[in-house]
């Protein structure tokens, strides 16, 4: 409510050119909530027009929350001077993330205009690998030397902290740059003045490495809940930090993908509004192309029982029940598993105990369904005992090996180097669907004598 409060309000002062009270209005915002109305503005002049009003202390600020094709909208219509200085005023991280998205000629002009110490800082930056902790951290950061009082520990965060993106933890290095501590904010402020921060300082300290990945990254956040870490080389030499609102954006952005792989969608970067029908198509078509090639097989195993089918017509009434509710079943399995490496919960030594567990718990399901389905069939469809006997025999088949491929198959990805969200339901439901077909004809021609 609150955002369509001020979205209107800034409507109206847009609307009678009110300029002097829509800059008060804004300087009054939140910077989040300046960029999120500026989404919701229609027309493109508009948000020019509120960018160039906004206060310049607030305008890299407020930059760094847009999405790309409004940042992309913005520094194109500015001055060279004017882009460079709100390149030379946004985060390293945020600068080096914003120029990934934008064309090289745009990249090339405006790291050409800006200063030295920001073009070192990003071109630091994009030389490590996309999603690893380097490519993520800030090199904004307040660092000490072991040598040093606290006096002088608080007067260089006093020169160096408004650059920084967090002061609450300063990391202590030695002459080589090796980080070999932390020390708090708090524990500077209530340390006599002339105490040696080597002797305050916290040794034990927990690092990144530049080449994590940034799902663990995002692990060692949940681990050790800190709100910002420190990141390494090889070395151990501290060259940048994470903070957690970089973590937050890690887990929003790979649960998407996971969310997308599971249903068997090529992950996508661009927000489901933002991207157009042609890019929608090619990121679904492949898998569905290739599901539907693989569900060619389970027509082949219908028509190899053709004669079956003929004999008996009923059967072929259930075959729908039995494949959904085995693919039900496995992707049941299959979204818990994977859930579970995702969170590092799961581990290849567990395999045996996932899969004793699994088994037991789909007999019991299998035997549930089973005894709810043949009281249906007996009390309301009247079919024989006969057929009756071949469709729960089959459903409790059904369900536990559907259990048993979804529960393994994300963990045989997984040890092959594959994301195992692919393992999925679509992926998982077309296996199950086969092997349900031949269990079913396979019982009825042992119990129908077909």
């Amino acid at each position: 409510m609150e955002k369509i409060k001020d979205l209107e309000i800034i409507n109206e002062l847009l609307a009678d050119r009110q300029y002097t009270r829509l800059r008060q209005r804004l300087a009054d915002m939140n910077i989040a909530d300046i960029a999120a109305v500026m989404e919701e503005l229609e027309e493109e002049e508009e948000r020019l027009k509120i960018f160039r009003i906004l206060p310049k202390g607030m305008a890299a600020d407020v930059f760094s929350y847009l999405e790309v094709e409004n940042q992309q909208l913005i520094i194109t219509s500015l001055s060279d001077r004017d882009a460079a200085n709100i390149i030379n005023n946004l985060m390293a991280d945020d600068a080096a993330d914003f120029l990934e998205e934008m064309p090289a000629n745009i990249v090339k002009k405006l790291l050409a205009n800006a200063s030295p110490e920001t073009r070192r800082d990003i071109n630091h930056l994009l030389r490590y690998p996309e999603d690893s902790a380097g490519s993520i951290m800030t090199v904004e950061y307040v660092d000490l030397k072991e040598n040093m009082t606290v006096e002088d520990a608080i007067q260089r965060i006093r020169q160096i902290g408004v650059d920084s993106e967090t002061i609450n933890i300063c990391y202590v290095l030695d002459a080589k740059r090796i980080l070999v501590g932390t020390v708090a904010l708090r524990y500077l402020l209530i340390s006599p003045s002339d105490a040696i921060i080597g002797d305050i300082m916290h040794e034990n300290v927990i690092f990144l490495n530049t080449m994590m990945d940034q799902e663990e990254v995002a692990r060692q956040f949940q681990k050790y809940d800190f709100t910002s870490m420190p990141v390494a080389d090889n070395e151990g030499r501290l060259v940048g930090i994470v903070t957690v609102d970089d973590v937050v954006d890690i887990l929003q952005e790979e649960a998407t993908e996971d969310i997308e792989k599971m249903a068997a969608i090529v992950p996508s970067d661009k927000p489901y509004m933002k991207t157009g029908v042609f890019e929608t198509w090619k990121k679904r078509i492949p898998w569905l192309l290739l599901l539907m090639i693989s569900a060619t097989f389970t027509g082949k195993i219908i028509t190899s029982f053709e004669d079956a089918l003929g004999i008996f017509p009923i059967l072929t009434a259930f075959i729908p029940m039995l494949m959904d509710t085995g693919g039900n079943a496995g992707g049941q399995a299959s979204v818990t598993i994977i859930r579970g490496l995702s969170l590092n919960e799961i581990g290849y030594t567990d395999v045996p105990r996932i899969l004793w567990k699994e088994l037991r718990v789909a007999v019991i399901c299998g035997i549930t369904l089973s005894a709810a389905y043949f009281a249906k069939l007996m009390l309301f469809d009247k079919v024989g005992m006969n057929v009756a006997l071949v469709v729960c025999l089959t459903l409790t088949a059904a369900v536990s090996i559907a259990k048993m491929v979804g529960c393994s198959l994300p963990i045989l990805a997984k040890r092959l180097g594959f994301d195992p969200a692919v393992m999925a339901s679509p992926f998982i439901t077309t296996i199950v669907d086969a092997i349900s077909l031949i269990i079913y004809f396979a019982i009825a021609t042992k119990v129908l004598g077909i």
